[in-house]
C-alpha cells in the first residue's frame, strides 16, 4: 500500500508540473519580446512537447502502477521513467536553472524528487 502511494504521489507530481508547463506557454513566448515566427513556434512546440511529455510519464507510471506495480514490466517503466526525469533533470539545470525565474529553478528538484516518489514506490 505504501509503494502505491509512493508511485501516486511521483505520477502526480510528475503529472502536475507537466501540466503546469502548458497553461503559461503563450505569455512565455509573448516574454521572448520580439522574434521570428519561427522561433515563436519553435518555443512554443518545445513548452508543450515537454508539459505533454511530463504528463504521459505521469499517466504511464501511475497506471503501470494500478494494473500491477509488481511486475518485471512494471519495474521497468519505473525505472526507465525515473531515469528520464532524472535526464531532465541534468538538462534543466545547466539550462533553465541559470534563468532568472522561479518556476525554472524548481523544474530539477521536481524531477528529482519525483524520480526519488517512482523508484522508492517502485523497486523498494
Amino acid at each position: 500500500m505504501f509503494n502505491l502511494i509512493l508511485l501516486s504521489l511521483g505520477a502526480a507530481l510528475t503529472a502536475l508540473w507537466g501540466m503546469a508547463h502548458l497553461f503559461p506557454t503563450s505569455s512565455v513566448v509573448r516574454g521572448f519580446g520580439a522574434i521570428s515566427t519561427d522561433n515563436r513556434h519553435i518555443i512554443t512546440m518545445e513548452w508543450i512537447i515537454e508539459g505533454v511529455s511530463l504528463i504521459f510519464i505521469g499517466a504511464l507510471v501511475a497506471s503501470v502502477a494500478f494494473i500491477d506495480p509488481v511486475s518485471t514490466v512494471s519495474k521497468a517503466v519505473f525505472v526507465i521513467s525515473a531515469v528520464a526525469l532524472l535526464v531532465l533533470a541534468v538538462v534543466s539545470m545547466f539550462t533553465g536553472f541559470k534563468v532568472d525565474f522561479l518556476p525554472y529553478k524548481l523544474c530539477p528538484f521536481i524531477f528529482t524528487a519525483s524520480a526519488i516518489l517512482i523508484l522508492a514506490g517502485g523497486l523498494l
